[in-house]
């Protein structure tokens, strides 16, 4: 429940103000929500690949290493291969680098790998600013307003300073939280909404950072249901839905309260289904907290789940069933420098390290 006051009808959208938790308004649809983000564009110039060839979706992080190590590395996340660019040995790559973009001016050879194998290098890259386009508005379709709001927009103000800056809450159709997007709007209309008496279209001039792509949506579109009532509901996604699986578990997660269970409790894990990193850590999740639980999306997030505060005192123990899965496919990766490590066995030593005792078969 917020304080401050506010509309609490069904829906699952909430904009709400997250100083002080008042909400403006609920409604169940959003628009400008679902739609791709704003992509860069990389030629990398001599491409020489490693192995294959790139095609298609690459991988969800693709790490570029400069070869003289005169600057660190950066990443891509998201990454799309384009193919060759007619008539020439360069690669296009599309992705997004909001975390950690390439330095300017870097005319030096790189290496790529994806964090499971080396992809290729090439002697220079350049990045293809994109077009600029307009971004559509955010419109809340059928929203029930709070009386503040209301004062707000009968004011005829395009900003509206109440407003500048709020929080979409996200939750799924049983009412419990998902996730949210903070977003500093501006009014740009609003108008009575055919979704139904007293309730209004409330269209913003605002960008959601996190957009969801069509490829997340089918993954989206099953938690705005409700949680899983069955483990393993990830298992047939490939590799880039389950690190949209992932996170919404992960920002799920971080949003419940999880009563501190007695300690000496006994996990057992299914590892059939750890053929990538995502993988891992949904069934460590699983075998923790249950169907679509969380215990952690990398490494370090392990260790802080381990501490306590995530359904889980130490000790414990473990039953790993068929880490041989595991081990065949996260033993040999590469860090973002690329030096190689053995994930399944730096897991191993972490879930020692929070006294919980494994055994596996």
């Amino acid at each position: 429940m917020h304080e401050g006051g506010g509309p609490r009808g069904p829906g699952r959208y909430a904009l709400t103000e997250p100083a002080h938790g008042h909400v403006w308004g609920v409604c169940a649809e959003v628009d400008g929500l679902f739609r791709e983000p704003r992509r860069a564009t990389y030629e990398l110039l001599g491409w020489v690949p490693d192995d294959a060839e790139v095609h298609g979706w690459v991988g969800s992080r693709v790490w570029l290493v400069p070869e003289d190590g005169t600057d660190d590395v950066w990443l891509l996340e998201d990454v799309e291969s384009l193919g060759r660019h007619p008539r020439t040995d360069d690669l296009v790559l599309t992705g997004t680098d909001d975390c950690m973009g390439p330095p300017e001016g870097h005319r030096a050879p790189v290496r790529l790998h994806d964090g499971y194998r080396w992809l290729g290098s090439c002697r220079e890259f350049a990045l293809v600013l994109p077009e600029e386009r307009a971004e559509p508005p955010v419109v809340l379709r059928g929203l029930v307003t709070s009386g503040r709001l209301c004062q707000a927009l009968a004011s005829g103000k395009r900003h509206v300073p109440e407003l500048d800056e709020v929080l979409l809450e996200i939750r799924d159709d049983n009412g419990e939280p998902l996730t949210d997007r903070l977003i500093g709007p501006a009014v740009r209309a609003w108008r009575p909404s055919s979704r139904g008496p007293d309730l209004i279209d409330l269209e913003l001039d605002a960008e959601i950072p996190g957009p969801v792509p069509g490829h997340a949506r089918p993954v989206w579109d099953r938690w705005l249901a409700g949680p899983p009532k069955a483990p393993g509901a990830w298992a047939r996604l490939d590799a880039r839905q389950r690190e949209v699986w992932l996170e919404l578990v992960r920002e799920r997660g971080c949003r419940r309260t999880h009563e501190p269970p007695p300690a000496g409790r006994a996990y057992e894990l299914d590892g059939r289904n750890i053929t990538d990193e995502p993988g891992l850590f949904l069934a460590i999740g699983e075998a923790v907290n249950g169907p679509g639980g969380y215990f952690g999306g990398c490494v370090d997030a392990l260790v802080d789940c381990l501490r306590g505060g995530f359904g889980h005192t130490a000790p414990a123990t473990l039953l790993w069933r068929d880490i041989a899965t595991a081990r065949e496919h996260l033993s040999r990766l590469l860090s973002p420098e690329g030096e190689p490590y053995d994930l399944v066995a730096l897991v191993l030593e972490v879930l020692a390290e929070g006294r919980v005792h494994v055994t596996h078969t």
